[in-house]
């Protein structure tokens, strides 16, 4: 299936002699090294083989294999990444030498800081968003956003999802292996399995000294979790571990990329802020398997199915501007009076505040949170994510778009 990622990738390598792909595990890394051009060698850290291979002399490799390399899971082995640099600083201006993969931020960007700051460009793959899930073309939402287009030309956008195709891949996630089998059976042993997997071949390697059982319990906890706002001191007091260790648990979460940190926005705060973060499980589908929900009646029953929407549209924006290579922050934003707003987003288009809804008609009550982001940081405008029909204005820097069009 095609990702939308290709032609972003095609133009990293045009510019960098390495491009790290960063990601969660099973979440299409290695497929996308795949489909590099015939002439490049793909080598796999995770094979025996090829493990003894570059690690018996990481620069004699490098000195053997100068152009079109690719390694895959590169973390597995620290000492890469000087002889990379050695490589790299050989023929400086020569790019799309190299490309690494690796399944933990926390290791593989300590490791580019320290050895390849300036010579690699990191491009972070998710699974699919809803878009590559039904094999539909990347939207011109994301680009009207880079390009700080009028809101009218949002007004373009069409759907071509039904409703129950959208609510099929909240529930499902976007993990690309239970995709493409598209079996039931098979997914629910898919979400059993990759737990293991992801403490077993992630965390244990990572993290040896980590008491596996506790992290074990957080992991399961997680769910719970899920789109709230957190107070690490009850964190640790429901997980049975000191504040410190609750809080590097939910470091280690976000940066294996199976949770996503969300810092709270305080710039400029005229008022109290509420400055504790929100996370998320990053895939829906992995979310629903942990709270036993496998059916949309189950999801749509549940008391978190509102926080479960809400990561799921944050994940697919997300997904959506890294695809084009869109330089941003993301926050919440939440004032002790309640006021709040679901997303905030900073980079090259300025200030952007995004509220989602799951309802398909929005009262303006439900909008005065973001109407008062707006003017207060003078926005250029903000945007209300739905499930209505059409995308319509409600004022001059206000506008709802539904969910389906962020994927025309």
């Amino acid at each position: 299936m095609k990702r939308h990622y290709s032609k972003l990738i095609s133009e990293l390598l045009g510019f960098f002699p390495c491009l790290a792909i960063t990601g969660i595990r099973q979440s299409g890394k290695t497929t996308l090294l795949h489909r590099l051009p015939p002439e490049w060698r793909i080598f796999d850290l995770e094979k025996a083989d090829d493990f003894d291979l570059i690690s018996r002399d990481p620069d004699l490799f490098l000195r053997l294999n100068p152009q079109h390399t690719a390694i895959d899971e590169c973390q597995l082995l620290p000492e890469l990444f000087p002889a990379l640099r050695v490589a790299v600083d050989a023929a400086r201006n020569q790019s799309g030498r190299f490309v690494v993969t690796g399944s933990s931020s926390l290791t593989l960007l300590k490791s580019i800081s320290e050895s390849l700051a300036g010579r690699v460009a990191i491009l972070e793959v998710a699974p699919f968003s809803l878009a590559e899930a039904y094999a539909k073309p990347a939207s011109l939402f994301y680009d009207y956003i880079v390009e700080q287009s009028p809101l009218a030309d949002f007004l373009s956008l069409e759907s071509r999802l039904t409703l129950q195709e959208q609510y099929n891949f909240w529930l499902r996630g976007g993990f690309p292996d239970p995709w493409l089998r598209n079996n039931a059976r098979y997914s629910k042993m898919w979400m059993q399995n990759y737990i293991k997997t992801y403490i077993e071949r992630d965390i244990r390697p990572l993290f040896p000294s980590l008491n596996h059982q506790k992290y074990r319990l957080f992991i399961q906890m997680l769910s719970h979790f899920s789109g709230t706002i957190i107070n690490y001191a009850e964190a640790a007091r429901v997980l049975g571990v000191s504040q410190p260790t609750a809080r590097d648990y939910f470091q280690i979460a976000h940066g294996t990329f199976l949770w996503r940190h969300i810092p709270a926005y305080e710039k400029n705060a005229g008022k109290r802020i509420v400055k504790h973060p929100k996370g998320h499980i990053r895939d829906s589908g992995l979310l629903h398997f942990m709270l036993h929900l496998h059916s949309l009646d189950d999801l749509l029953s549940h008391p978190k199915f509102g926080h479960s929407w809400e990561a799921m549209v944050i994940e697919n924006l997300c997904r959506g501007l890294d695809s084009i290579g869109a330089a941003y922050d993301y926050f919440h934003y939440r004032t002790s009076g309640g006021a709040e707003v679901d997303l905030v987003l900073e980079g090259e288009f300025g200030l952007l505040p995004i509220e989602i809804k799951f309802g398909q008609k929005v009262a303006a009550r439900e909008l005065r949170g973001i109407r008062d982001f707006i003017k207060e940081r003078k926005c250029r405008y903000g945007i209300v994510i739905n499930n209505s029909e059409r995308a319509t204005i409600y004022n001059e820097n206000l506008i709802g778009i539904p969910f389906s069009c962020l994927y025309s």
